[in-house]
């Protein structure tokens, strides 16, 4: 019989569910056996000990959206890198985030513009899974299946993960000008010819093609990715909620999660239907959405945000959260927190993982923060289930 691993992090502003407490965490075996009010580090000269030096001691982040893993893989337009090594660079990345739960985002259903073939998120997904099974990762990668409805070839993509247990997540959107995020034509147009350097009749082209394929696709493909997700018991998630119909028909799906609600009344109505809502990280960092749409801070003045996402930049998870704290108008330090780490477990369905609490898992972060220098948290250490990752 093995002898248990029993580690106990100490001197150490623990946050837990509800409040913050200043003592230690033990740990025995990956799981959160103890915690004691005291600044005690240690119990005998053969435990590990940690002593934290009055940092935070905060749950391990769940991370639900991020394309990050697509950037390393295809560092510019029509590059790409080798798949394990851009798998581990961004798991390393993930992990100096205080990320010890990744939602990974592979596109589902290529546009026009798209420089990816058919059958590279299958492969890339592969080797996701391939790089865990030899133990190059630290930290835990799960799959987000985002499916774009207005292509023609999305459910082809989807089919080839129809038998992949990674898949933990499926979101629906519809990225086509008029449509939830664009419904803005000129902030379409700005975004799609300026990040694509398209000339004007390259545009025009462009702007009929995804116009028809939205028309042609999108309802008939919604519908079925829903069905398919039932059937399945895969959660599932909309994504730019604009108006009080596009809730409606998300609820009818049997969506859990409300992704980047583009307007506050999209946003309360899934808020009050009981859907997760969530928003991007660098959006609150930055103070509004780099598409012109609801800032996140408008959502959490009206208390009808639940999860932060960190979207495209990973380390913006952390310094979101904590700049939701730093103001104590909209929230305190637990439930800040709570956005990156507990509420995302709780809406996509892991509840051995979120929280600092006795018979959860060890999944832990050590975080100074020192908003008189910087309001950029730092990120001293990371454990999952009490081995340390980073």
């Amino acid at each position: 019989m093995n002898t248990p691993t029993e580690q106990v992090f100490g001197n150490a502003h623990i946050v837990l569910a509800g409040s913050v407490v200043f003592g230690s965490v033990r740990v025995v075996d990956g799981l959160i056996r103890e915690i004691d009010e005291s600044p005690e580090t240690g119990r005998a000269s053969s435990v590990m000990t940690v002593d934290c030096q009055g940092d935070f001691l905060i749950p391990g982040l769940i991370e639900l959206h991020t394309d990050h893993l697509e950037t390393h893989y295809s560092p510019r337009p029509g590059v790409r890198w080798g798949m394990k090594a851009a798998i581990q660079a961004h798991d390393a990345q993930i992990a100096a985030a205080g990320i010890t739960t990744v939602f990974d985002c592979l596109r589902m259903g290529m546009e026009d513009e798209d420089q990816f073939e058919t059958g590279e998120m299958r492969r890339l997904a592969t080797a996701l899974r391939e790089a865990r099974d030899q133990n190059r990762l630290r930290v835990e990668h799960r799959l987000h299946l985002r499916c774009e409805v207005s292509a023609r070839d999305m459910l082809s993509d989807f089919s080839e993960f129809a038998e992949d247990a990674d898949v933990g997540l499926v979101s629906m959107m519809d990225h086509a000008p008029g449509q939830r995020q664009f419904t803005s034509m000129e902030a379409f147009k700005l975004y799609h010819q300026s990040k694509h350097k398209m000339s004007d009749d390259v545009y025009d082209r462009y702007f009929a093609s995804r116009i028809a394929g939205s028309r042609k696709y999108s309802d008939r493909n919604r519908r079925a990715l829903a069905e398919q997700c039932v059937e399945r018991g895969v959660v599932m998630a909309s994504h730019d909620d604009a108006t009080l119909a596009h809730v409606e028909e998300s609820i009818r799906f049997g969506v859990r999660l409300a992704e980047f609600p583009t307007t506050l009344e999209a946003a309360k109505a899934s808020h009050d239907a009981g859907l997760g809502v969530l928003m991007g990280a660098p959006n609150v960092v930055r103070g509004r959405s780099h598409s012109g749409n609801v800032a996140a801070r408008t959502l959490v003045e009206n208390r009808c945000l639940d999860i932060l996402s960190s979207d495209y930049v990973p380390a913006s998870l952390l310094q979101a959260a904590f700049s939701l704290a730093e103001d104590s108008r909209l929230m305190g330090i637990p439930e800040a927190i709570a956005t990156v780490t507990a509420n995302p477990a709780r809406f996509i369905g892991l509840h051995d993982r979120g929280e600092i609490a006795p018979g959860l898992r060890a999944d832990l972060v050590r975080v100074a923060y020192l908003p008189e220098q910087d309001p950029a948290p730092i990120v001293r250490s990371v454990w999952l289930k009490g081995e340390r990752v980073s």
